[in-house]
This record gives C-alpha cells, sequence and structure tokens, in this order.
C-alpha cells in the first residue's frame, strides 16, 4: 500500500496544493511554522481516519471564506489503483467516497489508505488522562483489527443515546423509559464486551513489543508494563443494573469501555506521574512504534508513516533510535529544520503560505 498523489483543496489554510510523494522511500515537506505542513499530513490522515489527528472538529479544518473542503488521494492496494475523495463540510454532511462508491464508516477505508502518525503531541498518550490512551488503542485496533473497531464506533453510539435518555428522564424513570434503557444495556453489554476483550488483547500484544522499543530509545533496558483496567467487575450487563441509580442522578453513564483506562509504568512506577518528560516522551514514541510494528507484521506490509516534526523535540540518540525501529515503507515527514543526517530523502518539498508547493532536489549526501 503506498500514496500516489494527493490534492487538498480549503483544507485548513491551504487553498490548493498537489503532491505526488514518492511511493517507497521518504519524502520530506519543509516550510515555515505556519506554512501548513501539518495540515498535509493531517489530510493524509483523515483520508485514512475520517478523523483530526490534532483532535479538531471538522468545521475547523475547512478554510476560513471557504464552505467545504475537498481531499483527494490516489492509493495503490496491492496493484490495484483506488481514488479516495473528501468533502469536509462545516454546515451539511460531510462526504467520502472510494471509486466513486459512498464510505459509510470508518472501517470502509481500510483496504484503501492506512497511517500511522507521530508527533509531538503523542506524548499525551503518557502524561494526559484515561481518554488519551483508549484513544491510541482504539485506533491501533482500526488499524491492525479492523471488525474489533467496529464496536468502537457502535460503543460510541450506544453510549450518546443511552445518555441522552438518563438526561431526559431527570432523575426518575418511567415504565417506557426503563424498557428503553433496558435495550440500550443490552446492547452496551455486548458492543461494549466485544471492545474491551479486544482492547485487553491488544494490549498484550503490545508490551513486549512497547518494552524492546523503549530499551533502544532510552539505551538501556527498562521494566515496563502495560495493563488494562476496567471500570466495573463481572458481567457488564449486571454491573450496569447496579449503576443505575447513580447513571440516573448523574445524567451519564458512570462504567462502562469509556471509562477503563490503559496503565503504563516504568521500574513498576505509573508513567503519568512518576517518569521526566524525556522517559514520557520515549514512553509515547515506544507506543506509537510498537502499534506500527504490529500493524506491519498482521497485514503483511506498513501503513503510511506520517512524522510531524518529531526530531525537534528528540536528542539525537532518540533520533537514531526512532529511525532505526521503523519498518521500511512510504514515509511522509515534516519539518522546519534540517531533518537529522540520518534520513535518507527520496523527494522534497518545500511548502509556503498554505497554498504553494515546490518540488526541491534532495541532498545527494
Amino acid at each position: 500500500m503506498h500514496l500516489v498523489s494527493l490534492t487538498i483543496t480549503d483544507f485548513r489554510n491551504i487553498s490548493g496544493l498537489h503532491l505526488e510523494p514518492d511511493p517507497r522511500g521518504t519524502t520530506v515537506i519543509t516550510g515555515l511554522n505556519g506554512a501548513g505542513k501539518t495540515s498535509v499530513l493531517e489530510a493524509v490522515a483523515y483520508l485514512a481516519t475520517l478523523n483530526s489527528f490534532r483532535h479538531s472538529p471538522k468545521e475547523a479544518l475547512i478554510r476560513r471564506g471557504a464552505e467545504s473542503a475537498i481531499l483527494r488521494a490516489q492509493t495503490v492496494v496491492d496493484g490495484r489503483d483506488l481514488t479516495i475523495e473528501a468533502e469536509v463540510s462545516a454546515a451539511g454532511r460531510s462526504r467520502t467516497q472510494v471509486n466513486r462508491q459512498p464510505v459509510r464508516r470508518r472501517i470502509d477505508l481500510h483496504d484503501a489508505l492506512r497511517t500511522t502518525v507521530f508527533s509531538p503531541e503523542d506524548i499525551g498518550m503518557v502524561r494526559g488522562g484515561p481518554a488519551e490512551r483508549r484513544r491510541f488503542l482504539d485506533e491501533t485496533l482500526a488499524v491492525v483489527e479492523p471488525k474489533a473497531a467496529r464496536s468502537s464506533e457502535e460503543v460510541e453510539k450506544i453510549l450518546r443515546q443511552r445518555s441522552a435518555l438518563l438526561r431526559r428522564s431527570g432523575r426518575r424513570l418511567s415504565g417506557e423509559a426503563a424498557v428503553t434503557l433496558d435495550v440500550w444495556d443490552d446492547r452496551l453489554d455486548a458492543a461494549g464486551t466485544t471492545l474491551v476483550e479486544a482492547r485487553e488483547s491488544l494490549v498484550d500484544d503490545l508490551t513486549p513489543l512497547v518494552a524492546t522499543h523503549y530499551a533502544r530509545l532510552a539505551g538501556r533496558p527498562t521494566a515496563v508494563a502495560l495493563g488494562y483496567r476496567r471500570s466495573w467487575s463481572g458481567r457488564l450487563l449486571e454491573a450496569l443494573g447496579g449503576s443505575r441509580a447513580a447513571d440516573l442522578e448523574r445524567g451519564v453513564s458512570t462504567i462502562g469501555p469509556h471509562r477503563d483506562e490503559m496503565e503504563l509504568s516504568l521500574e513498576g512506577l505509573p508513567g503519568r506521574t512518576h517518569a521526566s518528560q524525556g522517559e514520557q516522551r520515549s514512553l509515547a514514541l515506544a507506543l506509537q512504534l510498537a502499534a506500527h510494528q504490529l500493524a506491519t507484521e498482521r497485514l503483511g506490509s506498513a501503513p503510511v508513516l506520517l512524522l510531524d516534526d518529531v526530531f525537534s523535540e528528540l536528542d539525537p540518540l532518540r533520533s537514531r533510535a526512532l529511525l532505526d525501529g521503523l519498518p521500511p515503507g512510504q514515509t511522509l515527514l515534516t519539518t522546519a529544520l534540517a531533518p537529522p543526517e540520518e534520513v535518507s530523502a527520496s523527494m522534497v518539498y518545500a511548502v509556503a503560505g498554505g497554498s504553494h508547493v515546490t518540488p526541491v532536489a534532495p541532498d545527494p549526501d
């Protein structure tokens, strides 16, 4: 799988831009801060996930003054040519097609484009709250096990409906509302259990890979542990029954997959509170490297790798360790400065003003 071309119109600060990255090597995208480098990678990732890796709302993705953003990519997957087209609309409904066929769910994009993103914000997976770590697990599942990832979408829909019902009930549950809540509980039990079991299995698979990558990034063997902690015990359906009074009182679902935690530790201590900033950054990189490696092993080829200015945050040791841990494949890398000397650029584009992109001959050295 690789990206053949990318065309962007009215996305973020980009009025119009066209790229044809190297299919197997590293394409470097340079430019000043604010020129639109990250927006290029964000556009690629959106075509793979229908989401912003910066977690921005869709209206923020549309250039000021425009009604919608248009993204178009050509990819090659197992010798097949595919075209992905997306219209991101602020007011109406956003639309996406693959070879002119409507995409209704994220899983429909799995066979057209897959990406792994590294960015300076990845440290939030370690330093931030549980939602960041749950998002990492679900985004990884969407790449390595898309059928299980369907449960994540289903859980989100069920929780929205269940919470709306709880709020409407005003702490009092009528007979009809109770029957409806029972239905949502049954559905949450099924989809939530499937999702959590997939997350737990993923954590087990990632743990040895994370430990290996962290040891290389840190330059020494370190005891790294990952664990998954549910927000309930026993069967979810029974736990939902036990929490119903609290849910009605608060107007929200107080237990479920959306309240679970992935715990990270170094040398037996919580990474979020006891690790230094350098250790936290190494752990975040190790998590992403492990996810990228697992995806490559499971799928037989590496996802398109998007490196967003990551080397500006890394010392030379970690930069080399990051590059050494990446399998061969197509890479798009953004930087405002010269990339590490270990980066062999097959193609270089200079982006300026959000709308001008110029191919630059890579340094022969």
